[in-house]
């Protein structure tokens, strides 16, 4: 990819259609995320009313990554309820134009620098076993592998394996 600026920015309600969009292209382009090349078959409102609320969440954050405008990733942070609310869980997807150039390490770093300032002493992951790159980024951040959850996907018919890991921050 050519170099560009990349901005970080919380996702907003005006970003749904763009955002739902990106999912589409993302999902199409690998097997490592829980949907493919159909999103994830929220209706517009219904994701423009959580993408609100996030905006708003002391909480949680969806954090898009754009270049020129366009949506070339997203992360987002989930915390925990009750008895587990020193944990959040993590999810990051980055157009695949875009792997190798810094963008998930990005995305990773602001996501960590809100999880700090919000009290988060644990995040959880769960990544592909085979996906080397991904789990090449997390270990950099410091994540460890908990274990290995067997058949944790099925894709035409084949079980895949995925691993949890956990990043400690207290």
């Amino acid at each position: 990819m050519k170099y560009t600026d990349i901005e970080i920015v919380r996702a907003k309600g005006q970003d749904t259609e763009a955002l739902l969009e990106y999912l589409k292209i993302v999902g199409s382009e690998t097997d490592n995320l829980s949907f493919g090349a159909e999103g994830v078959l929220l209706e517009v409102e219904e994701e423009r009313k959580y993408l609100d609320q996030q905006t708003k969440s002391l909480n949680d954050i969806q954090l898009l990554a754009k270049a020129n405008g366009e949506i070339i990733g997203t992360a987002s942070l989930i915390r925990k309820k009750k008895r587990m609310s020193h944990r959040a869980e993590f999810g990051i997807s980055v157009k695949k134009a875009w792997w190798g150039c810094g963008v998930a390490s990005t995305l990773m770093e602001y996501i960590l620098e809100f999880a700090k300032s919000t009290g988060v002493e644990q995040i959880n992951l769960e990544v592909r076993s085979d996906n080397k790159r991904a789990i090449a980024l997390y270990k950099k951040f410091g994540f460890q592998k908990l274990c290995t959850f067997p058949g944790f996907f099925k894709i035409d018919g084949e079980l895949i394996d995925f691993d949890f890991m956990n990043l400690e921050i207290c």
